[in-house]
């Protein structure tokens, strides 16, 4: 299992660090129990082995004035790797897709899209998603509310899991 490769110190590093990315390495060491020096060598360890991606701040789209979230359903007509990697490198030039998501199953990718509104997005779905290569279909459904957004992962359930396999 990948998280047993880290310590209890550099999975609580991480907790810590997922539930507010803006503490000092100070404040860090302290909740984790280990002095400064030793505490920001394991962050760097941490962020040059990919466990940390990056420090990001959790920005309000909708106070921002993208009232619009959507989720678009896309099949592909291939889904030859080189056509699916195409898709792919696509969805990561159009700034109103958020996230893109390849799936098993009857629809090949999911894409999260914000717009500031209906005519952006309807403008973009006809104009540019509809339009390209390989694309067969899109199905989109309208975000109403969100009741949960957690980012990263649950380290309780690691937690767990880690001490049943021992």
């Amino acid at each position: 299992m990948p998280g047993q490769k880290l310590d209890e110190i550099d999975r609580m590093i991480l907790a810590e660090l997922q539930a507010d990315g803006r503490m000092t390495n100070v404040e860090l060491a302290k909740r984790v129990g280990i002095s400064a020096p030793p505490c920001l060598r394991r962050v760097r360890t941490l962020e040059e082995q990919g466990f940390i991606r990056g420090y990001h701040a959790d920005v309000n789209a909708r106070e921002l004035g993208f009232e619009v979230q959507v989720f678009a359903m896309v099949g592909l007509v291939s889904q030859a790797e080189a056509d699916l990697s195409a898709f792919e490198n696509r969805c990561k030039r159009w700034p109103l897709v958020r996230e893109c998501h390849m799936l098993n199953g009857e629809v090949d990718f999911i894409l999260k899209c914000v717009a500031p509104d209906l005519r952006t997005f309807q403008n973009f779905l006809t104009e540019d998603l509809l339009k390209a290569d390989n694309v067969a279909s899109v199905k989109t459904s309208l975000v109403i509310r969100g009741a949960k957004d957690d980012p990263g992962v649950p380290f309780d359930v690691l937690e767990e899991r880690l001490k049943l396999d021992d």
